[in-house]
């Protein structure tokens, strides 16, 4: 087995995509954030995207770290975990921690305070869904698409749910999200009362999120109504639905099951310790 570094998400999308299409779902996280980046062009020196090779020189394996960002092992087999821990301890020895399926993510951590002596505690445990078969849910008012002059609220929101953790500007991301058609709101007697948004798709895959609803409007079904729609919305335009789920909200994880969500993987977010 053997290791290749680049910082060209153009290379890094050529040699790995064959690979990660065999299942999109799995690979969501990388193959959307890839395509994403490869469609702006290279930035040299900011990102490491590692590619895992096997004797016969055939992709098994990926993992990526962007700018200010834990490294991302994704679906990565827990085999190759190690080798990729210690390229990247070379390359990018500050990384704040390691996200990915748990069994891969753990063993990049071991190997990690072999290298580098930093314990890795964790943060959020992640669970990865995909939609089955589709319930909509019910709720007082209804969906629409975000409009133009919503795009400062979106951001707003947005910064609200993810600790201001979307990269670049929220404003920007709400603008083009509402240009692409993938944002849409629940709203009651004209007021915005939740927020869905999804990935354009990726192999046939479009990831659902963020999901959120402000605290004054929560307990009333319109998050999970407005998935089931936005989801029904995916499954009409012949694509996949997945999501993420927080293992520690319950209430989350119940009604994406109801809405007709199946659970396929749990990923979770390392950070080390210094």
């Amino acid at each position: 087995m053997t290791t290749r570094a680049t910082d060209d998400p153009g290379e890094f999308r050529a040699t790995v995509f064959p690979f990660l299409e065999r299942d999109p779902v799995l690979h969501t996280i990388l193959l959307s954030n890839v395509e994403q980046r490869a469609e702006a062009g290279p930035q040299p020196g900011e990102s490491v995207f590692v590619s895992v090779h096997d004797e016969s020189g055939a992709v098994v394996g990926a993992a990526m770290r962007t700018p200010g960002r834990a490294v991302h092992v994704g679906g990565l087999d827990a085999r190759y975990a190690a080798e990729v821990a210690a390229g990247y301890a070379e390359q990018v020895p500050d990384a704040p921690g390691v996200a990915g399926n748990r069994a891969a993510a753990e063993a990049f951590a071991a190997r990690w305070r072999e290298l580098r002596g930093e314990s890795a505690t964790e943060t959020m445990g992640f669970r990865l869904h995909k939609l089955d078969e589709l319930t909509r849910l019910q709720a007082d008012g209804g969906p629409r698409p975000a409009t133009a002059d919503e795009a400062q609220l979106a951001a707003e929101w947005v910064a609200i749910d993810f600790d201001d953790e979307i990269e670049g500007s929220n404003l920007a991301w709400a603008e083009q999200q509402i240009a692409d058609g993938t944002l849409w709101f629940w709203e009651v007697d004209s007021t915005p009362v939740s927020m869905v948004g999804h990935h354009l798709p990726i192999f046939g895959v479009c990831r659902v999120g963020p999901v959120y609803t402000p605290d004054e409007f929560r307990g009333n079904g319109y998050a999970g109504a407005l998935t089931a729609y936005v989801s029904g919305e995916i499954v009409a335009s012949g694509n996949q639905a997945c999501l993420f789920t927080d293992l520690a909200n319950p209430t989350a994880n119940k009604i994406y099951r109801l809405a007709g969500y199946r659970a396929i993987a749990d990923f979770v977010d390392l950070r080390f310790v210094r």
